[in-house]
């Protein structure tokens, strides 16, 4: 009965791990997805006095990825209220060329302000509209929710880690007598903790099992699927070899790592 209460504290300390690691990873890879979704709709303007060269605006920055020169018909349509015919010919003439710049990826508060000025040095290039105020929020946000999540993953880490470690304490208590009878006659440190390795090595592949499992099905919960669907994002959930591999090792290191500190610290009886 002590074995099984051992071994089940082990695994569902490890099972806790494994899940935030993963639950951190799903949550990586959304912020990124939004982030490159973002980036689709997100744009700066252009507002310039002459014609530009649309190659030499694309070849300044590695980050612009398309320009493309607003119609001023759709311009004067949004302020026409029943200007005449021959006015919105005057206005045609009198008005600047409007362009619509996209970038590669979504950028931080600080590549904006910098392609900014770097735009405003050309000196056909009148204004820059890079509607910096709802930019800087949406990506604070995002900044902030992930450190939350990563806080709360370091968190669960090192109170699950420590109880790991107490478990594998007492476990080595529990198995003092034997441990020490091995000794008298000779036996090295790694044959008297064998046991002790095999348990937290067994219990960390039971656990990613469980983990896998547990993945696998959310991984195509419809759900699930459709929450992500709402926020307009496509992710991998759970890849079967890719993250798997990552989480099984990750737990058999991390109960070896404890094991060998658990053998370090142990005191033996005279």
């Amino acid at each position: 009965m002590k074995s099984i209460k051992n071994h089940l504290s082990l695994v569902i300390a490890l099972v806790s791990i494994l899940f935030s690691l993963q639950v951190f990873t799903i949550i990586d890879r959304s912020i990124s997805a939004y982030k490159e979704n973002l980036s689709s709709n997100y744009s700066l303007v252009i507002v310039s006095k002459n014609k530009l060269i649309e190659k030499d605006i694309l070849n300044s920055d590695k980050l612009f990825s398309t320009i493309r020169e607003l119609s001023s018909d759709d311009v004067i349509k949004r302020l026409n209220s029943g200007i005449s015919k021959k006015n919105i010919k005057l206005l045609k003439l009198s008005l600047p060329r409007f362009y619509k710049l996209k970038l590669s990826h979504y950028p931080t508060p600080s590549d904006v302000e910098k392609l900014t000025k770097n735009l405003l040095k050309n000196k056909s290039i009148m204004k820059v509209e890079n509607f910096s105020n709802n930019h800087d929020t949406t990506y604070k946000l995002l900044v902030l929710f992930k450190n939350v999540i990563a806080t709360f993953s370091i968190s669960i880490f090192i109170v699950t880690s420590l109880l790991i470690f107490k478990e594998l304490r007492i476990w080595q208590f529990n198995h003092n007598e034997r441990m020490n009878i091995m000794g008298l006659f000779g036996a090295p440190v790694w044959l008297r903790s064998a046991v002790l390795f095999r348990l937290a090595i067994v219990d960390a592949l039971i656990s990613s099992v469980i983990i896998f499992l547990l993945f696998s099905y959310l991984s195509v919960s419809s759900w699930l699927l459709t929450q992500f669907s709402y926020i307009g994002i496509k992710i991998v959930i759970f890849d079967q070899l890719g993250d798997f591999s990552i989480l099984l090792g990750a737990a058999v290191l991390l109960s070896t790592i404890l094991s060998a500190l658990t053998v370090l610290g142990h005191k033996e009886e005279v």
